[in-house]
């Protein structure tokens, strides 16, 4: 089990630091914008699973924060992706 946390966590260093370079170079595209938020539901859902201990759990409970993760990211996408007129 020590090993999967260990992998787990550089995976979600990677996706952290990848994240971060897109940032500071300023590549911000619409595609990477989908791309940064599906990594970043990838990451919710790691740290959920292994770092929180909801994986062995009943499904009811895990779908608590996966129904608020992707609301919440469905509606930082809506935001994104509609223009806004003034």
């Amino acid at each position: 089990m020590k090993k999967t946390i260990e992998i787990i966590w550089i995976i979600l260093v990677i996706l952290t630091i990848f994240a971060f370079v897109i940032g500071y170079f300023k590549y911000v595209n619409t595609s990477l914008v989908a791309i940064l938020l599906l990594t970043t539901f990838i990451k919710a859902q790691l740290v959920i699973d292994y770092f929180m201990d909801l994986k062995s759990v009943q499904m009811k409970y895990r779908l608590i924060p996966i129904v608020w993760l992707s609301v919440t990211i469905s509606l930082i996408a809506v935001a994104y992706y509609l223009p806004i007129t003034t």
